[in-house]
């Protein structure tokens, strides 16, 4: 097991297994996505209060849980290539931080178009929604250090510095309804006792949620790849893989 993960943080081994990885992840990204699009647009019923506006949790809710999700592989790769200097881990860290924030992005306008016909406002300054908005700038501030330092290391190190440091963000997102009085209701699906969602609701959400992992996975290693070979394009193994391109 041990060998395996020490191949793994290979970047020429990591390339080639991401390579065979994707199509897979892919798949199983788009056969969820059907599910649960399906199950929540169409088979799932109408909410008693809501209506069907409630329908577009299933892109906002699993927006919202990728956004807290990302961001915590973010900073423990960031963490990772600090402590130990392994490659791969700066590569991983490099890579998620334009994928969470672009699903931080999707969970705040998907939460403002809900939030017009529900509250009769796109914005409050409400604690979960400002939290929210704080996690996005903290995405962009770590993608503008990896593109203003040139250096790749250097980069890194700064962006895995600010990454840790407002990791602090995460548990106020989360908390954010519990702590304080927020427009934004309590948790659902997470609840100790039992979600308080009907199972014909929760089931697509689950899947929807699954969904977005397997894309966050493939967008992921896509990234990662051609972040491997931008940064290893001297290394002997990149210049054979270019050499076979050639003859292809």
């Amino acid at each position: 097991m041990w060998r395996f993960f020490h191949k793994l943080a290979s970047p020429r081994y990591f390339y080639d297994i991401a390579g065979h990885l994707i199509p897979w992840l892919g798949g199983l990204f788009a056969v969820l996505l059907i599910v649960g699009l399906y199950g929540g647009l169409v088979l799932a019923p109408a909410d008693y209060q809501q209506g069907d506006s409630f329908r577009i949790i299933y892109i906002h809710v699993p927006s919202a849980w990728m956004s807290l999700f990302i961001y915590v592989v973010m900073a423990g790769a960031g963490a990772i290539g600090l402590i130990w200097r392994i490659k791969l881990a700066d590569v991983v860290a490099a890579s998620s931080a334009p994928i969470g924030a672009s699903f931080t992005f999707l969970a705040l306008v998907t939460g403002s178009l809900w939030g017009k016909p529900m509250w009769g406002t796109w914005w409050v300054w409400d604690a979960r929604l400002t939290s929210e908005l704080i996690l996005l700038f903290l995405y962009l501030g770590v993608i503008g250090l990896y593109g203003a330092i040139e250096d790749k290391r250097s980069a890194s190190r700064a962006a895995a510095v600010l990454a840790l440091v407002g990791v602090v963000n995460i548990p106020i997102i989360h908390y954010s309804v519990e702590w304080w009085n927020t427009l934004h209701q309590g948790p659902t699906v997470t609840k100790l006792d039992a979600p308080s969602i009907h199972i014909s609701m929760l089931l697509p959400l689950l899947a929807m949620a699954l969904a977005f992992m397997f894309y966050y996975a493939t967008a992921l290693l896509l990234r990662a790849r051609c972040e491997v070979l931008e940064r290893e394009r001297h290394a002997a193994w990149t210049q054979e893989l270019a050499k076979q391109w050639e003859h292809q």
